[in-house]
């Protein structure tokens, strides 16, 4: 499985990791594509790039409001959607260092849940050296992390208004 381009512009201040897209997205070409995942309702209401939207018009709000999207796995192998069922020896990292030198102005990192956390801290992090950014775990927008409520999750996820 391969990741996808990163969501960026030059202007981006933000960045929000995943770990790898699901069967479902990966299918559609698009990020956070399952329709029970929360991504695009809670973005929806904190800079309007709502799952109503058409998707380009939805990447086109995120630039707008100075985030960028990617995920931290460019490859790997993995039998379903889950994070724990990615195969370690197959697992690739994204190139950070060449991301992070072509936006200097990201300062803040956010981990759409664990998996996305930990494979940046394992995978990514040791290659950028001291990267001046603030990085911190956001509750799973997945389907397969219900346990915490929409409402919940959203009051989380608001620091990553940049305006």
């Amino acid at each position: 499985m391969r990741s996808f381009e990163p969501v960026e512009n030059a202007q981006a201040t933000v960045l929000i990791l995943g770990s790898m897209p699901g069967k479902a997205s990966l299918r559609a070409g698009q990020y956070y594509a399952h329709p029970r995942n929360l991504f695009w309702s809670i973005v929806g209401e904190l800079v309007g790039a709502g799952p109503d939207l058409p998707y380009k018009k939805r990447l086109r709000l995120l630039r707008s409001a100075g985030i960028a999207l990617w995920d931290v796995i460019e490859s790997c192998d993995r039998e379903t959607s889950l994070d724990s069922d990615i195969e370690k020896d197959s697992l690739v990292p994204n190139d950070f260092l060449s991301f992070f030198s072509a936006h200097p102005k990201i300062r803040r990192v956010y981990f759409n849940g664990r998996k996305a956390e930990e494979c940046y801290r394992k995978y990514a992090l040791p290659a950028l050296g001291e990267k001046p950014v603030s990085c911190r775990r956001l509750p799973s927008t997945s389907p397969a992390h219900a346990s915490l409520s929409y409402a919940r999750k959203l009051a989380a996820w608001r620091v990553i208004k940049t305006r």
